[in-house]
């Protein structure tokens, strides 16, 4: 479709997800924005391109607020890994990538989110030692082939997992620390250098795709460097994305380096502010949250992943009452196993419905699909043009099929929205007025051709990635036994499902 040209989606129900209903509507879209919806019938000029949506509900393009597009090669590697397990993994499952394989991992997601669902996503992309701008173009080009808005912020750190947990070095015999230094994150000043040279080289020919910065976890930086990120994203105007209190094992590491939550510590640095997200947050207190509320800053709640990872269930009823925005996603699918932000709705919804007895407490399915949509677009800095299907936003619609067993019958499209669906009835999907997924298939995508080189890139990591399996392995014995420890030091607030109850009230 021209920049110009005019569509009408005639026919279908339009989901109200406030008031839990789905009227009879049309909407008028031109070029990428929606321009009018309106009662059927809808008036339209006549060299308009009509879909006919009947038997069709419409509701916004999900958009998926944390992910790792990096991680996709890597779904099903593991299965009884903490955060920490994956963090000692990540050189195993995500290493040794070429240009080919950024973007084939990153071109996967895109369509497994489109298809069930998903039209834009904020991705944290992983490349060792330092971050190219060969590399972010070609995850970049795997959106904009695929039809998807994203956000890619290349995660960066100035020290490894193992220097940033005290202890945890020495805990190795001196065989494995020499390996593990080995691993050692580039220096602060190359590494910044590299952002910003890659920053400078982004291509306005990505199209729907911006960049942003991701410094990884907040122990995992110096503060210089945590500044220079900041500095690096205020002067390109992009966003800033970091794993911000996702386990207890980075809450405790925290307090023993600043004597202060990592929030609290941010904030003294002076990183919190409305282009700010908080990726995880499972461990906030309400000090915490009111201070992300003062400065405007969202949250990217993962609800899958923290269960998968064994992190806990993140209060997100007091996230929202302290006024933080919060965005609903999948993680990667190293760590969660699949891209799919219809499931991650419904995990949102009863994560918070077995964490006590007080339903006013437990989130409202309008609210999940809410932060699902309106409330990702924040947090990806899309907020005034994403995440509605109103006059002014982009057309990122997805129309389900009401005939499908998933909505037979329709009694309430919010709650089947986040309690029913799994992405089956996904009928069609336009991003920008586009039609990208057409009878739940992706427009002009060889997936049998795709799952060749899929199935051959796997087949070189695994064999490239046995050195690193093996030291993994060796590893993973003195992290499993080192950093559950952490996590067992008492402290003032309990996001387990077990009931671990110990108290500690943490200083600043």
């Amino acid at each position: 479709m021209s920049g110009d040209a005019f569509l009408v989606l005639r026919g279908g129900r339009l989901v109200d997800a406030r008031a839990h209903a789905a009227p009879a509507a049309d909407v008028l879209i031109r070029g990428e924005t929606i321009v009018e919806v309106g009662p059927p019938g809808l008036a339209a000029p006549g060299d308009a391109a009509v879909i006919d949506a009947s038997g069709r509900l419409l509701h916004p393009g999900l958009v998926n607020a944390h992910t790792h597009g990096h991680g996709n090669l890597a779904k099903g590697m593991g299965d009884r890994w903490t955060l920490e397990l994956l963090l000692t993994a990540a050189p195993w499952v995500g290493g040794r990538r070429t240009d080919e394989d950024k973007y084939l991992t990153t071109y996967i997601g895109a369509l497994e989110m489109l298809m069930k669902g998903c039209t834009a996503c904020y991705d944290l992309t992983f490349e060792f030692p330092v971050p190219t701008p060969e590399g972010l173009a070609a995850c970049a080009q795997a959106y904009a082939d695929a039809g998807m808005r994203a956000v890619v912020a290349p995660m960066v750190a100035d020290a490894s997992f193992f220097e940033s947990i005290p202890g945890l070095m020495d805990a190795l015999t001196p065989g494995l620390r020499k390996e593990v230094e080995q691993l050692r994150a580039a220096p602060s000043r190359s590494t910044l250098a590299a952002m910003r040279k890659a920053l400078r080289a982004w291509s306005h020919d990505h199209g729907r795709v911006r960049p942003a910065v991701a410094p990884t976890i907040p122990h995992h930086c110096s503060d210089a460097f945590m500044k220079g990120c900041a500095a690096l994203a205020a002067d390109f105007g992009v966003g800033v994305h970091s794993h911000v209190q996702e386990s207890k094992v980075q809450v405790i590491a925290a307090l023993q380096r600043y004597g202060k939550t990592q929030t609290a510590h941010l904030d003294d640095l002076g990183l919190l502010g409305p282009d700010f997200t908080v990726g995880h947050g499972v461990w906030l207190d309400d000090d915490d949250m009111r201070r992300l509320a003062d400065h405007g800053c969202s949250v990217a709640h993962n609800p899958g992943s923290n269960m998968r990872l064994g992190n806990g269930i993140a209060d997100v009823r007091a996230m929202l009452d302290h006024g933080i925005a919060v965005g609903i996603g999948t993680d990667g699918a190293s760590c969660s196993d699949n891209l799919n932000v219809y499931e991650a709705m419904r995990l949102a919804s009863f994560g918070s419905k077995v964490q006590g007895p007080d339903t006013a407490r437990w989130l409202t399915t309008e609210e999940v699909l809410v932060a699902a949509t309106e409330g990702s677009a924040r947090a990806l800095g899309f907020g005034d043009r994403v995440g509605r299907i109103a006059p002014g936003f982009a057309a990122d619609i997805v129309l389900l099929d009401l005939g499908h067993p998933n909505w037979l019958p329709l009694n309430d499209a919010t709650n089947q929205l986040v309690h029913t669906e799994d992405g089956g009835a996904v009928d069609k999907v336009l991003v920008g007025g586009r039609v990208v997924v057409d009878a739940g298939r992706p427009v002009g995508v060889d997936l049998a051709k795709l799952a060749g080189d899929v199935e051959r890139a796997r087949a070189r990591l695994e064999r490239s990635g046995r050195k690193s399996k093996a030291l993994f392995e060796r590893l993973s014995t003195v992290v499993n036994r080192f950093c559950p420890g952490l996590a067992r030091v008492p402290y003032h607030i309990d996001r387990f499902a077990g009931g671990h109850h110990v108290h500690y009230h943490p200083r600043g």
